[in-house]
């Protein structure tokens, strides 16, 4: 695995870049040429198209030419990986919250019992 990254760990680095994850952001609103999607950043094109060659190579965009238009959309099939991930771990950080919560109630009232079996100051003074 030394150099082939997992589906998930290509989405996931293709997300790490700011530029990457405001391309997904704006193709959310629909398909887009590659001249409308580098409009807003200031770099030079073939900078431009190494992020889209990421973020094809996740499987995030898919894009086809027609003439000298290069078209992207987005490919929100990719996303169910990531997302089935999420919610794995959030059921298990879940659970964990839940046997902490279940815990910290134990100790509470272990607390509780052994103050009450303790006699207060006020009773150990007046048998003085």
């Amino acid at each position: 695995m030394a150099n082939q990254l997992s589906n998930l760990d290509q989405i996931f680095a293709a997300l790490a870049d700011p530029t990457r994850r405001a391309i997904v952001m704006r193709l959310c609103a629909g398909e887009a040429s590659v001249g409308e999607l580098a409009g807003p950043f200031e770099m030079a094109l073939p900078s431009f198209m190494k992020h889209i060659h990421v973020l094809e190579t996740s499987g995030l965009v898919q894009s086809e030419k027609s003439g000298r238009v290069r078209t992207c959309r987005l490919s929100a099939d990719a996303l169910v990986g990531a997302e089935d991930w999420f919610q794995q771990q959030r059921a298990v950080w879940e659970a964990r919250l839940d046997r902490f919560e279940a815990y910290v109630m134990k100790l509470k009232k272990e607390k509780e019992r052994a103050a009450a079996k303790r006699p207060s100051r006020t009773t150990e003074r007046k048998g003085s």
